[in-house]
Parts: structure tokens; C-alpha cells; sequence
């Protein structure tokens, strides 16, 4: 197990008084602007480090089965990780979006199958649908997050896609959210807002290093 040290957040725009929706969606906002920031150099640099961090972990690396993502242009990118996977005879699955919120998934078999069918949407495999229950499967899921604490509370993108895919893994599978390292909150002092519906993750993984959460 990792002994990640938690970085001082940055501060985070939440002001007394307000919703947890309004609050979620200005911490989004400012996310996001901070993760433009980053150049083409840096984020390749960091996409090669969280390769190494995220085999590092024992779920991971025993894996037959994990369910990840296609990273959007700001996010951590995952590809350098899903082919070391499949050099590895790991099978990966990608979710498919679909219509609304339709929760779907496909197995990934390469950068050119990958194909960003809307703006703003995550890149998505080109191969069948799986169904809703493909992530059964899945040993380890690497979930995307804008931000996580240390009681495992996840910032996703705000339209709740994840949790509901996450009810549906297998018992004793791991979720793991996949941030930046100035994007981990001590929760003593910074926790981040929760919903009900929000389902915790069990450890967080950076281009830094990786620990348990909760």
C-alpha cells in the first residue's frame, strides 16, 4: 500500500450558506480552468507517471479484468496505461454513453478504435456494447474524478453517470479516482461537498502515487 502524503489543496470556492449543488459546480468551475492550464508537454509527462503509479497497485497489477476510461483533452490521460493493459492480456473496458444517461460499456482494442462522438464527450471504443452489466466484470475500476478527499468522497462531472454505474460492480471489486495530486483534500479541513447519492471510492491514484481512502 502507497504512503501518499496529502497535498495542501488549493482553496476551493465554497462559501457559507451555499447548496452543495452550487457549491459542487463553482469547485467544478474552478477545477477545470486550473486543468487548462496545463501544457501538451506536461500532461504526456503526467500521463506516463500515472501509467507507473496506477501498476503499482496490487488490484491492478493481478487484474484479468479492468474497467477505465478515455480521457478528455484536460483530464489525466489513460492511454499510455490502457495499452501497457492490453501488452499485459488485461482486458479493459470503456464506457459508452449512449443516449442520456444510458450506462454501457466495450472493451477497448487500441488508440485508433477510440472515436469522440459529440463535443465535450470522452472518446468512446468503436466495438459492440456490452450492456449495463459488462462492469460485473471488472476486478478494478478507474473512475475519473475533478477532485476526491480522504473520507473517498468523489467530485465527478456533475451528471451522475458513475454512480450509477457503480451500482451495479460485483462485491469486492475496488474503485479507484484518478486526479491530479493538487486534486486530493484532506477532508479534516477541506472535505468536499456530498450528495446522497454519491457512492464513495475506495483509493485515489495520482501521477504522484496512490493511497487507500475512508
Amino acid at each position: 500500500m502507497s504512503g501518499i502524503s496529502v497535498p495542501t489543496p488549493q482553496p476551493y470556492p465554497v462559501h457559507p450558506g451555499m447548496e452543495t449543488g452550487d457549491a459542487k459546480e463553482e469547485l467544478r468551475r474552478a477545477i477545470r480552468a486550473q486543468r487548462g492550464l496545463r501544457s501538451a508537454r506536461r500532461r504526456a509527462e503526467a500521463a506516463a507517471a500515472l501509467a507507473d503509479v496506477i501498476e503499482s497497485i496490487p488490484e491492478v497489477r493481478d487484474a484479468g479484468c479492468v474497467a477505465a476510461y478515455a480521457a478528455r483533452s484536460a483530464e489525466p490521460d489513460m492511454l499510455p496505461l490502457l495499452d501497457r493493459l492490453a501488452d499485459r492480456g488485461v482486458r479493459a473496458l470503456l464506457p459508452v454513453l449512449g443516449a442520456g444517461l444510458a450506462r454501457d460499456w466495450a472493451d477497448y482494442t487500441g488508440p485508433d478504435d477510440l472515436l469522440e462522438r459529440a463535443p465535450g464527450r470522452p472518446p468512446e471504443p468503436g466495438g459492440p456494447a456490452l450492456g449495463t452489466d459488462a462492469v460485473k466484470l471488472a476486478d478494478v475500476v478507474l473512475a475519473p474524478a475533478l477532485a476526491v478527499d480522504s473520507r473517498g468522497v468523489r467530485l465527478g462531472q456533475g451528471g451522475g453517470w458513475y454512480d450509477r454505474a457503480l451500482t451495479h460492480l460485483r462485491p469486492g471489486a475496488k474503485v479507484v479516482a484518478v486526479v491530479f495530486p493538487e486534486e486530493v483534500y484532506d477532508a479534516a479541513d477541506h472535505p468536499l461537498p456530498r450528495e446522497d447519492h454519491d457512492i464513495p471510492v475506495h483509493a485515489v491514484a495520482t501521477p504522484a502515487d496512490w493511497r487507500w481512502l475512508g
